[in-house]
């Protein structure tokens, strides 16, 4: 077995609850970031840049983060990946007009596989057990979607176990008799996988056609309504809490779940309670920079902490990068007893105001 295998059997093994503990996580992070200073030469020419190309961190706090930017203009990818056998997948971000999508060169698709799987499951046990509906019509528009092949292999999934799965672009009526016929027929929960503005639009249209609000929640009851964020100018922007109480209202359902994830990143994270909070699985790690100074990490033992910009630990992107410095604002939390969790969880509070300016350093 060769040390990059041992590497990512060692990051799957932090889900055993058995065998969980931060120093496990740091030694992994630290291992990465000694393996991506050394391989991957974007992230080594801004540690250059920013006077760290000999810095030695002590924890994960220290450890550099790469300003999510520069997978727009640069191919940021581990020379280890040269050892996969099949050629790299790469996938874009979704973008405005006239704006550059972000890409990310997934060297080992089936590390990306078993990523969402065992994440997925983490949260929400078996794929199998779910019927699964997709809603994401602005990403099956385009080419090399993260989020669209990960629903695609959980549907299949689902299908596999005798459960419904299928996508959904503009039919708002045959989703919706769709979602009535599983109310009625089906044993399984339906999850409900949506960009934020289509879900909207169903929400709209399902209101029209029903305007009993006992026979929505009926239909819905068993229905678990996931968004995936984004509305890429087709709506206003909504803060979440705003999104969540139209999405609960439009459907009669007592709370929306939410993934959190991005095509530069090979984990995610999910809330599935009505606060909005999300949790990541074990080998994912969100930490919280001072918005005025990037270089500033809180330290995580920290009880209470401010908003800032959102710093994320990824350790399945060991091919490309795993130390990535987001666009997003946010804040940790407390953990409480009740979250299986090894690390706080989290907010989303949206994007940091001029986030295209300020996002890469201007050291760069």
């Amino acid at each position: 077995m060769t040390d990059i295998e041992q590497y990512t059997d060692r990051v799957f093994l932090l889900d055993n609850l058995r065998n969980i503990s931060m120093p496990a996580f740091c030694s992994l992070a630290l291992q990465a970031y000694e393996l991506q200073k050394r391989y991957c030469k974007v992230y080594y020419e801004y540690l250059r840049l920013i006077g760290k190309a000999d810095f030695q961190p002590s924890s994960v706090e220290e450890i550099p983060f790469l300003p999510i930017r520069l997978f727009k203009s640069c191919d940021v990818l581990t020379e280890i990946s040269a050892c996969q056998n099949e050629s790299p997948t790469v996938f874009f971000s979704s973008a405005t007009t006239g704006m550059k999508p972000s890409h990310h060169i997934v060297s080992d698709i089936k590390l990306y596989e078993r990523s969402f799987e065992e994440c997925f499951k983490k949260f929400y046990g078996e794929s199998g057990s779910y019927n699964l509906l997709a809603l994401l019509p602005s990403y099956m528009e385009r080419e090399g979607s993260s989020l669209i092949y990960m629903a695609e292999k959980l549907i299949a999934d689902t299908k596999e176990y005798g459960a419904e799965g299928g996508f959904f672009l503009y039919n708002h009526n045959e989703l919706l008799s769709t979602l009535k016929r599983l109310a009625k027929t089906s044993k399984r929960k339906t999850i409900l996988l949506g960009v934020s503005f289509a879900l909207l639009d169903f929400a709209t249209y399902v209101t029209q056609e029903i305007s009993d609000a006992s026979e929505r929640k009926a239909i819905f009851c068993n229905t678990i309504v996931m968004e995936t964020g984004g509305m890429k100018k087709r709506r206003e922007e909504l803060s979440r809490e705003h999104l969540h109480k139209m999405l609960e209202h439009g459907f009669c359902c007592e709370e929306i779940h939410s993934e959190y994830g991005m095509c530069e990143l090979l984990s995610q994270a999910y809330s599935t309670n009505i606060e909005g909070i999300f949790s990541t699985p074990p080998w994912m790690k969100v930490l919280v920079r001072d918005l005025q100074d990037p270089f500033k990490v809180y330290a995580d033992e920290d009880s209470c902490l401010p908003s800032g910009g959102l710093n994320i630990i990824d350790l399945c992107n060991i091919y490309s990068c795993c130390f990535i410095e987001t666009e997003d604002r946010g804040r940790l939390l407390t953990n409480t007893n009740g979250m299986q969790s090894l690390h706080r969880p989290f907010t989303v509070d949206g994007r940091i105001a001029n986030a295209e300016l300020r996002g890469c350093n201007m050291l760069i």
